[in-house]
């Protein structure tokens, strides 16, 4: 309220509870307390004041508001006066006693500054003394030796006729520095300075007086000596930089890329408020601001910036020439995929099969009896590679669909056909085993049409032959529809330039390393090319052929494997050739860092929430440890995807470790740190794993199967079920009365009216069909006697364990427990 109406507003804190206690005066007497809190705002009359104010002016006091309340209220305002002025007091005080504080240091910086001075102008006027100490004793010296080298007067033949100097004039004195054979000796030295040169004996021997600063050096220190003294330095003329900074660096090393000191760019962040040190990361923003400050110019760049290098670029139409067609083929499992492949290369693959089923990709070059030549890649059927199907998909050209004439089609050829579809490749169906007894191609036909393959057969655009691997049947007309749809597609590329392809498979091989079996889809791999594949680099170091001959180079549509890899690649990695090895060496550690920070951001819990969810969600569910080893990426890769789906709510398999390569002593250590089995597909332990195998107690199992290694798992992890408890009712009983029996408690009398009343059985008590207790007998007897158990329509005496709450009329329901083993389906 302002002063023109004669009131005053005082503040009140701390008892008005952050409320404020406005106190108007008219007259010098206090009329009302006008009380304002965070809600609202009331006129409280003063104790002992009328209704009416001066003037007339009615004052409204507020219902609720006692005399005693005003009075607390207005001792509570003149208390947090004086504390707001103590307050007040104290913090003037210590402004005082800062600004002394501050004072003093800034008298003790300048007594210093001032000392700091007068030591360099006595500095200065020694230096300028000995300097002209220096110049007068060199002058000296001139004149001495000029004295010296003067030509003697000639000497009379009377000795007694020798010249005699005159009262004043010098002596011509002997050179005391002359040896015995008259030459002349080192010059002398004075006040600890060596004079002339220095040779080695005089170095060796020490006799050079000590190092000396060179007369350069102490000009440079005068100088700066005296811009310091003149107030002031010459600063050098400042050089602008373009400073790259990615999205995360090293405190250092953007001080190295700015050219300044590191120690300056560390005080100019604690300037800005930010506790860093030189070995500290600093995002992009905050380097900006750092590099702007230090006066130079920014330059952002992103990590996956590294990745431009492999850049693909438009190849010019005169550049393309033909390249051979990449075929693969898919189709359910045993329809004779790789039979039907052999039939084609004259060769026996499937014998080398496990089961008679392919489980990783092959990739073959095919050269018909017309010249034409046709690369293949045979697909596994089995339902677990699901991925390599899909991948085999988005490197091929054509799809050859196999399907067996008297199976028709099934599952996996479904997936097949998808995956065609997905890729936006042309299919081709071969349909199988034409010459079995129940072989029915029309039924093929028919059933594809429910998947939206329409055959030429039945006026559609997809080509359809009749093919059997056993007798060769048809087998030239389906290389004749595999050369006129690779015509149709007029498929190109250009062999000179840089090579890129895609990994179909890749293995650790115990004699030759990591291997990988590449498809070159562009340019030309040539031995001692350098590239980058997935998270690994390496240089080729030799080109297997797919019959394995050593190939010098190899082109578009070409498969090899390709050794000398650092490390093993991810099936369906795409190998990039680069210009030098630190290009590829940092893609690889920039792709191994991302696919580190992306799995590390997909497992971690961002939330509390999240955190106490994971952990209940890990304790409700049972897992299986497996740590697994296979011969080759991608039937790793598979089996690892089929053993993840193994499971419910209740048990899971978590595969501790996935690799390729034997079995080694480090995978048996950590099964046996997780208590998890080691499952082999197709490689064995080597000696030092199997020693540890068998002191450690780690079970090895070996397979070379899918199935079994799949169906063995799943009976592993169903023994982590809980058994399913089954509840089967056996009888019910009727309170009739009750009883008191000291020692026992409440005791039931009952009569059984149907089944069977057993002691070891479960009980429930109902009471008006409601459960109110279940639990145990404490005691069943008949008469007096302990029984175990009463049969319908007789009577006995029944005791709950820790329950005594029971009433005439209450019926006990009687039943007993089955557990029942559960398996995964």
């Amino acid at each position: 309220m302002s002063d023109q109406d004669g009131k005053k507003t005082l503040g009140l804190s701390g008892g008005a509870r952050n409320g404020r206690v406005n106190q108007s005066f008219s007259r010098g007497r206090t009329k009302s307390v006008v009380v304002e809190t965070k809600r609202k705002r009331v006129v409280v009359p003063k104790p002992g004041s009328s209704g009416g104010g001066a003037g007339g002016e009615a004052v409204k006091r507020p219902s609720g508001v006692s005399d005693a309340e005003m009075e607390r209220r207005l001792k509570a305002l003149q208390a947090a006066k004086s504390r707001e002025a103590e307050e007040a007091e104290n913090r003037a005080r210590e402004e005082r006693e800062r600004e002394e504080e501050r004072e003093r240091r800034r008298a003790e910086i300048e007594a210093k500054e001032r000392e700091e001075r007068e030591r360099e102008e006595a500095l200065k006027a020694k230096e300028e003394d000995d300097q002209r100490r220096l110049a007068e004793e060199e002058a000296r010296r001139t004149a001495e030796k000029a004295a010296v080298d003067a030509p003697a007067p000639a000497k009379s033949a009377d000795p007694q006729r020798a010249p005699v100097n005159k009262p004043g004039t010098p002596t011509p004195r002997r050179d005391k520095d002359r040896d015995d054979k008259g030459g002349r000796g080192k010059a002398p030295e004075r006040d600890g300075r060596r004079t002339g040169k220095l040779t080695v004996n005089q170095a060796l021997a020490g006799r050079d007086g000590g190092r000396q600063r060179s007369m350069a050096a102490m000009k440079r220190k005068q100088e700066r000596a005296r811009q310091k003294a003149m107030g002031g330095q010459v600063e050098r003329e400042k050089i602008v930089r373009d400073v790259q900074v990615p999205d995360s660096i090293i405190v250092s090393e953007l001080a190295n890329r700015m050219a300044e000191r590191v120690a300056d760019v560390v005080k100019a962040l604690m300037n800005m408020g930010m506790m860093v040190t030189q070995n500290q990361p600093v995002d992009q923003d905050t380097a900006e601001l750092i590099v702007e400050e230090f006066g130079h110019n920014m330059v952002r760049v992103s990590d996956s910036d590294v990745e431009q290098v492999i850049d693909s670029v438009e190849d010019k139409p005169e550049d393309l020439v033909s390249r051979p067609p990449v075929i693969t083929i898919m189709g359910h499992v045993d329809h004779g995929k790789t039979s039907l492949l052999d039939a084609i290369r004259n060769a026996k693959v499937v014998a080398g099969e496990a089961g008679g089923i392919t489980q990783h990709i092959g990739a073959y070059q095919v050269t018909t009896d017309k010249g034409a030549v046709l690369s293949f890649l045979d697909t596994p059927g089995h339902a677990a590679f699901t991925s390599m199907r899909a991948r085999g998909a988005q490197v091929t050209d054509i799809v050859v669909l196999v399907v067996a004439a008297d199976d028709a089609v099934m599952p996996q050829t479904v997936e097949a056909i998808n995956h065609a579809k997905a890729a936006g490749v042309p299919m081709i169906v071969a349909i199988n085993k034409i010459d079995r007894p129940a072989a029915d191609p029309n039924k093929v036909r028919t059933d594809l049409l429910q998947h939206e393959v329409v055959v030429e057969g039945m006026s559609g655009d997809v080509q359809d032959v009749e093919v059997s691997a056993i007798t060769g049947q048809g087998l030239d007309d389906l290389l004749d529809a595999i050369a006129l749809q690779a015509e149709i597609l007029e498929l190109k590329a250009n062999p000179d330039r840089s090579a890129s392809g895609a990994v179909i498979e890749a293995q650790l091989d115990v004699g030759r390393g990591p291997v990988a079996t590449v498809l070159v889809q562009n340019g030309t791999l040539k031995q001692g090319d350098i590239f980058v594949v997935g998270e690994q680099w390496g240089k080729v170091r030799a080109l297997v052929d797919d019959k394995g001959e050593r190939v010098k180079e190899a082109g578009p549509s070409v498969p090899v494997e390709v050794l000398g890899l650092n490390g093993t690649p991810e099936a369906g990695d795409v190998l990039n050739v680069v210009d030098t090895e630190a290009q590829a060496r940092e893609i690889a550690d920039y792709r191994t860092q991302a696919a580190k920070d992306k799995r590390a951001a997909a497992g971690a819990a961002t939330t509390l929430d999240q955190l106490l969810a994971k952990a209940k969600a890990d304790e409700s569910v049972a897992e299986l440890p497996v740590l697994m080893k296979a011969d080759v990426q991608g039937s790793a890769e598979a089996i690892a995807q089929a053993l993840e789906k193994i499971g419910n709510d209740e048990v899971r398999v978590r595969i501790l470790h996935a690799g390729v390569g034997a079995i080694t002593e480090s995978d048996i250590t950590l099964a046996e740190a997780s208590g998890a089995p080691v499952i082999g597909f197709n490689v064995r332990a080597n000696a030092p794993a199997r020693n540890a195998a068998n002191q450690k107690g780690v079970e090895i199992r070996y397979y070379s199967i899918i199935y079994d290694l799949v169906d063995d798992v799943k009976k592993a992890a169903s023994g982590l079920l809980s058994a399913e408890v089954r509840e089967n009712f056996i009888g019910y009983a009727e309170i009739k009365d009750t009883f008191r029996v000291t020692g026992v408690g409440n005791v039931a009398g009952c009569l059984v009216t149907e089944g069977v009343a057993r002691r070891s059985a479960g009980v429930r008590l109902l009471r008006d069909n409601v459960v109110i207790h279940e639990g145990t007998l404490k005691t069943l007897k008949r008469f007096k006697d302990e029984v175990k158990e009463v049969q319908s329509g007789q009577e006995c005496g029944m005791a709950f364990e820790n329950y005594d709450d029971i009433r005439k009329g209450d019926v006990i329901e009687i039943f007993e427990r089955e557990e029942v083993e559960r398996s995964l389906t």
